[in-house]
């Protein structure tokens, strides 16, 4: 089921995890697809929206490594007491998740056109991909512009199905889309969500200037002084994790052990 609503329109609060997603399948059966107008909308073609308080391009600041990790294709702010963790795909990595206490924040920057935005269109592959699965989507104008909140369909440990709940943020910036994915308290305390969405505002993507294809990953660096996790080693083992349907999904399992950097401030 696909909804789309302003911020200020009042929202139901889902709990966090559904056990039985029958009813959540059979209502994305009943429900018709997104009004006609509503499509048109998600699929012209749009200018990168102004971001007066961010993310930010590397040259737009003139001190963009100050207080930030350098990962190379993205300066990731630091703070007290989190985890950085590294997400690896055939040897190269691709994104990045902050964790802060029960709270985590997946970021994957991508190549784009010079001239118009791709969130758009991203928003609109992640919500169908979603729906088909039997899960719910909102597509809200929130503290971040518009973004999609979603009750994704995962196996819990006891086997039985149930429903992870994720915020998928994004932001067009000169030649690069950078997306973040909100998992755990912070995808439902507003509170919470809002130490992510600073966070979010505050990371400065490192496009660089070779020819890359729209939608092709920054990738990726550990830092130089990185002291990495020996129980979670530098990349998962082969097979341990399976690949996301989609780059623009996102690791729904964020708090699972993988490869970390603890940043100790």
């Amino acid at each position: 089921m696909f909804r789309r609503r302003r911020h200020n329109e009042e929202a139901d609060q889902p709990v966090e995890e559904i056990d039985d997603l029958d009813e959540l399948a059979e209502d994305a059966d009943d429900d018709d697809e997104a009004p006609a107008a509503v499509e048109d909308e998600m699929n012209r073609v749009l200018p990168p929206a102004p971001r007066p308080d961010g993310p930010w391009d590397v040259d737009e600041l003139d001190e963009p490594e100050e207080g930030r990790i350098d990962l190379g294709g993205l300066l990731v702010p630091a703070s007290e007491g989190m985890e950085l963790r590294v997400e690896v795909s055939n040897d190269l990595i691709i994104a990045a998740t902050v964790i802060l206490g029960d709270s985590a924040i997946q970021l994957q920057a991508f190549a784009a056109p010079r001239s118009e935005g791709i969130w758009h269109e991203i928003r609109n592959e992640i919500a169908g991909g979603i729906t088909q699965q039997g899960g719910i989507v909102d597509e809200l104008d929130g503290g971040l512009g518009w973004e999609l909140r979603a009750q994704v369909p995962v196996q819990l440990p006891d086997g039985t199905q149930g429903a992870q709940l994720v915020r998928f943020v994004g932001c067009d910036g000169p030649r690069w889309f950078l997306r973040g994915v909100v998992s755990g308290r912070a995808a439902v305390d507003a509170e919470q969500g809002a130490d992510l969405e600073r966070l979010f505002r505050e990371t400065v993507v490192v496009r660089g200037a070779d020819p890359m294809a729209p939608r092709d990953p920054i990738l990726l660096r550990l830092p130089d002084n990185a002291q990495i996790d020996p129980a979670s080693g530098v990349a998962p083992a082969a097979g341990e994790a399976a690949e996301p349907q989609s780059p623009y999904a996102g690791d729904l399992n964020p708090f699972s052990r993988g490869p970390e950097i603890t940043e100790v401030r």
